[in-house]
Parts: C-alpha cells; structure tokens; sequence
C-alpha cells in the first residue's frame, strides 16, 4: 500500500485527512490527479450505501486503495434534513450559500432543544479489488446556530454550534475543529485500521 486516494474533489476533505493521517507512512492524495475517474452516482439512501459506492467503485476504476466517505448535518427536528442532501439541500450541489439558507428558512420556528443537530461522518476503506475492508462512523453532536458565525470551515460550520466552546465550527481554530470534527472522529477510528495494514506490507 503506496497511495491512498480519498474518492473526492473537495480539497478542504484532503486537507482535513492529511492533517490527521499524514504521519502514516503512505502517500494520501483525491481524485485531482485522476480526471479519468468515473462520476459516482450517489444514489444510495444512506451515508454508509454511498461511502460503499464511492470506495469500491472508485478503487476497482483506478486500481488503488480507496477511501470513500460520506458524510453530512442531520437535524432531528427536520425528520432527519438534510442528512444524505446535506451537499444539495437547496437544489444545487455544493451551494453552501443556498443551503445555510434553506436550513435558516426551515429551523426559523424551532427553539432551544429543538435546534439540535449533529454531523455524521461515514468513511469506508476499500483495496484495489474493489473489496471493502473497513468501515467507520464518526459523530459531533451541536446546535444550529440562528445566523452565520464565522468564515471558517466549509458547509454548514459557520451554523453549527459546538456546544463545549459556545462558538460554531465558523468561528473555531482548523486545529480545533480538527480534533471534535465527525471526519476527524471516523478517520480516528480508521487510523488503528490503516496502521495493521501499513504493517504488513
């Protein structure tokens, strides 16, 4: 195991991971250096389906390591809204404007406890045969926010309250957030898992 490719374009999830796992002695990279990588449908109805979709379908393309996440804000309030839509809750993909927005629009007549929320993080490992060989959860539990609150971050951060620190994932250090995030809360779970496998090449 040389290279593991993160099955996304997103450079902040690259950025995040490295950050995380850079240590490990393996080379960790997104799709950027692989314009031929098919565009994985994520069709699933469920963050754990489209993670699987995206590792194992992605790795048997490039004959790589892969490792597919999903992930996304759940608010128990809205019946689970965005959960898997979180990307394109107000129509169009990756408009974090539009569905900090919506999510404003929707949570407007909630108060208190009921603008709980929490993100999930859902990362699954896959080998060049398209085989899944490790899957995690992660999970940070917080409150939306009734307006933005910082430029940090990316999605809804600039809404979502960290409840131990008072301030939003917008207004928390990169450092910070790092450490409490639900990517970084998966990808620790996945390090032990990496590490067995570093080990045995």
């Amino acid at each position: 195991m040389k290279q593991i490719v993160l099955g996304s374009r997103n450079p902040k999830k690259l950025k995040e991971m490295i950050a995380l796992l850079g240590d490990l002695p393996v080379e960790f990279t997104d799709l950027s250096p692989y314009p031929e990588a098919p565009e994985v449908e994520e069709t699933a109805d469920s963050f754990l389906g489209n993670a699987t979709r995206k590792a194992t379908q992605l790795a048997t393309a490039l004959q790589t390591w892969v490792i597919g996440e999903d992930s996304g804000l759940c608010v128990p309030a809205l019946g689970g809204a965005p959960g898997i839509y979180s990307a394109r809750y107000a129509g169009i993909h990756g408009n974090d404007e539009a569905n900090n927005d919506k999510l404003l629009r929707e949570m407007a007549h909630l108060t208190g406890e009921q603008r709980a929320a929490f993100y999930v993080s859902v990362a699954v490992l896959a080998n060049p045969r398209g085989d899944v060989v490790a899957t995690v959860e992660g999970r940070c539990q917080g409150l939306i926010a009734t307006e933005r609150r910082g430029t940090g971050g990316f999605g809804y951060d600039p809404l979502f309250i960290v409840p131990a620190y008072g301030q939003t994932f917008g207004e928390l250090p990169p450092a910070v957030k790092q450490q409490l995030s639900h990517r970084a809360e998966a990808v620790k779970q996945l390090r032990p898992i990496l590490e067995r496998l570093l080990s045995k090449n």
